[in-house]
């Protein structure tokens, strides 16, 4: 199955579960150590744009000011961070997205199907911070987690020196595959609030 194929359904868990946020969870911690819910959501709603640029080949910098700027208590941040993703979602639902070089924001070329994997992690591991953080389950299916397994192991070293992921944290090699992705990226999970 192709990555244009398969973002849709990295998002639509996503979506599920931030329809399910109470307002009072938004200070609950997440497995990502430096977010709780509301900054994890600011990061989404953040780094939206230039997500979506990238799945056209546009360079979309980030907004100024910082991730914490985004303020969820004005207007209804949920179909806002709805109609963020279903944007991602469209640019990246086509062949050409996935072909050639693209950017993240900035003026760096990458491999445009490199891009589209890491959108697609950041959609599943997000969506399962969000979940483990606020008390809700989710599930992917299996050719979507095989597919994001294989592409989060293929720039998971760059990913750490970068600071997106924490040191790995080993997972055995039976357990379920949104486990070992979680491991890749440096989340225990085990993890519980």
């Amino acid at each position: 199955m192709s990555g244009e194929e398969l973002m849709a359904r990295a998002a639509a868990p996503l979506m599920e579960i931030v329809r399910g946020i109470e307002p009072d969870q938004l200070d609950a911690r997440t497995p990502c150590a430096e977010y709780d819910v509301r900054k994890l959501v600011n990061h989404l709603l953040f780094w939206g744009p230039s997500l979506e640029g990238a799945g056209r080949g546009e360079i979309v910098p980030p907004p100024a000011g910082a991730e914490t700027d985004v303020d969820l208590t004005a207007g209804d941040w949920t179909a806002a961070l709805e109609a963020n993703v279903e944007r991602v979602v469209a640019a990246w639902s086509r062949a050409a997205a996935w072909e050639g070089t693209t950017h993240m924001g900035g003026p760096t070329e990458l491999p445009a199907s490199l891009v589209g994997g890491m959108i697609m992690g950041e959609l599943i591991v997000h969506g399962w911070d969000l979940a483990r953080a606020t008390g809700q389950s989710l599930t992917w299916d299996d050719d979507l987690m095989d597919y994001v397994h294989d592409e989060v192991g293929k720039n998971a070293e760059q990913g750490r020196a970068m600071g997106v992921y924490g040191p790995a944290v080993a997972v055995d090699d039976a357990a379920p595959v949104l486990d070992r992705v979680l491991g890749l990226t440096g989340r225990d999970p085990a993890w519980t609030r």
